[in-house]
């Protein structure tokens, strides 16, 4: 039989066809789905697979996912064989030592049949609110997996298009909400359901010899580009390090090194060095460190192009078994994105000498998240867990300022959780929500603001905290400097507290939880800084005018105006400070 071969038209029909299919399952997951962290937070993602579980599309979701969906089919292959997919199967998983993440990330995947060939498979993955962990949610001061909720390895939920009633059962009976556990999990289904749909349309048009032609010129081109990237780049090794203030039950710093070596067209990332396994949960299984690895050799290595099959063939990934990057059972994992959020960062740091004009300062670092718990009278004492993620601001570059208020690099498409929405669904109203000023680091680029939020409880409930990198705040390169790092304030009985985490910390009907997220580092020297942005800048409510002096050396007049004789002297006198 003759080899069907492609053409660039119909490589691209097929290459956007496999990127719509994607888009429609993301769609029909966040329209059905019945819990605020996923259809207005958006925590999910989506990839359409081919038979052997290579990406032929995703879509836009959380980058940390990148290349790891993929890796729960492979993984079913290996433990099952093909043959255990049958039409209409679904499966789940959630175990964070195969799939990489913790227990609430909820994998569901679907084989794709056309006619009796296996010739694909649909993926998402969603946060489950609670999957039976010893509080809800997820807990901040887990010492080991077990107390983190129900771990499962693939497993069949759907046979032949009907529900495994006893699977499901079993699932609903061990959350704490059921109900909604369900719904968000038949969300999954569906979606998956929309990417056998749409699949089968682009296979009787094109038919499957030609798509997976097209896949493979897809993959060959992205390999092709990628490989030319790398080779680019001047060889040798580059290092960074960093560490995270603790791992949720002692105050040890955890520490995360990276060394990138450059060889032609090859780039290794080796993370020897990081800390040994964590008491506390920031562990993280291989899996999603190699996904976090690739979102940071993303956001420099051709970021335009969407990822497939045949991105990052020149790049390998060392990960030194027993780490906090390469956890073992029974090491527990809930926060397991925390350590993942400084390794991208690091990495890009290492890189920034030979990519100057790609490398941007760091971002705030974490998802700083704040969980409220209890039973709310509105609802006839029906028990709510209200959990968002908290955004704040990005490392500048070379070429502009970092962006103010936006979610982290693991979350990538991912949303806090509107005003109006939050105040309906639970018994909280956010008193005063904004920008906080000159927590930006200082640069000739600035470091993008992080915000605060105002929480004033209706009803007693519990507070759980996971605010991180004070101890490595966001830095700034090429003189920039760096940006101020998170705060949370609790007032409670005429006191105020200051605290980053906390497990399960009763408070009662009146108190006030105020969140500060920190900035991202500054590019540039701040002096060189343009005075008319510095002012900008502060009508905007980014800098106050105390922070224009103090870090930009710019002085302004009693109507705002930038005054050119005191700034040109106050920039003279902090310049000569700088260098003594």
């Amino acid at each position: 039989m003759a080899e069907i071969r492609t053409d660039p038209v119909t490589t691209e029909i097929i290459r956007n066809l496999f990127l719509s299919c994607a888009q429609d399952m993301n769609a029909t997951m966040i329209r059905s789905a019945y819990t605020p962290i996923i259809y207005e937070g958006k925590d999910c993602s989506v990839a359409l697979l081919d038979e052997n579980g290579d990406v032929l599309g995703q879509s836009s979701g959380l980058p940390i996912f990148l290349g790891n969906l993929e890796v729960c089919v492979k993984l079913t292959i290996e433990q099952f064989g093909r043959e255990v997919f049958e039409p209409g199967d679904v499966f789940y998983m959630n175990d964070p030592y195969l799939q990489g993440t913790h227990l609430n990330d909820s994998t569901i995947f679907a084989p794709i049949f056309y006619g009796d060939e296996l010739v694909g498979f649909s993926a998402t993955r969603a946060h489950w609110l609670d999957v039976g962990a010893k509080d809800p949610g997820t807990p901040m001061d887990s010492t080991e997996i077990y107390q983190e909720g129900f771990r499962w390895g693939p497993t069949k939920i759907y046979s032949h298009y009907e529900q495994r009633e006893d699977v499901v059962d079993l699932l609903r009976r061990n959350g704490r909400f059921g109900y909604s556990l369900i719904g968000d999990m038949n969300s999954q289904v569906s979606a998956c359901f929309t990417g056998e749909e749409r699949f089968k349309v682009i296979a009787d048009r094109f038919g499957v010899d030609a798509i997976r032609a097209a896949s493979g010129e897809i993959f060959r081109q992205s390999a092709q580009l990628d490989r030319e990237a790398v080779a680019a780049l001047p060889d040798g090794t580059y290092t960074a390090e960093g560490c995270l203030d603790n791992d949720g039950v002692g105050d040890e710093p955890v520490w995360v090194r990276v060394r990138v070596d450059i060889s032609g067209e090859e780039m290794t990332i080796d993370l020897e060095g990081t800390s040994e396994a964590a008491a506390g949960p920031v562990n993280c299984g291989m899996a999603q460190t190699i996904s976090a690895a690739r979102v940071a050799y993303k956001l420099l290595i051709n970021p335009d192009r969407p990822v497939d099959g045949g991105t990052f063939p020149t790049l390998t990934v060392r990960v030194p078994e027993g780490s906090i990057l390469h956890a073992k059972e029974p090491a527990p994992c809930g926060w397991y994105f925390t350590p993942l959020g400084l390794l991208i960062d690091l990495i890009v740091k290492a890189l920034s000498p030979v990519m100057p004009d790609k490398a941007a300062g760091a971002h705030y670092g974490d998802s700083m998240v704040i969980y409220l718990a209890g039973m709310d009278p509105r609802r006839d004492n029906a028990p709510f867990l209200a959990l968002e993620p908290t955004p704040g601001g990005w490392g500048a570059f070379e070429s502009g300022d970092g962006q103010d208020g936006l979610i982290n690099n693991v979350n990538g498409g991912f949303k806090d959780i509107p005003v109006e929405v939050y105040e309906t669904k639970y018994p909280v109203r956010i008193g005063c929500y904004g920008f906080r000023p000159d927590s930006g680091g200082p640069g000739r680029s600035r470091g993008g603001c992080g915000l605060f939020r105002e929480y004033r409880l209706q009803t007693g409930c519990s507070l759980y905290l996971w605010f991180e990198r004070s101890r490595t705040p966001a830095w700034g390169l090429e003189g920039g400097r760096d940006a101020r790092g998170p705060e949370v304030v609790v007032r409670s009985d005429g006191s105020e507290r200051s605290m980053l985490k906390v497990n399960n910390l009763p408070l009662k009907a009146g108190d006030v939880v105020i969140t500060y997220t920190g900035g991202g580092g500054g590019y540039g020297n701040p002096l060189e800084r343009n005075p008319e942005l510095v002012r900008r800048d502060v009508i905007s409510g980014y800098v106050t005018r105390e922070g224009a002096a103090r870090d930009y050396g710019v002085v302004f007049t009693d109507g705002l105006e930038v005054d050119a004789e005191a700034t040109a002297r106050k920039r003279e006198k902090l310049a000569k400070e700088g260098s003594s």
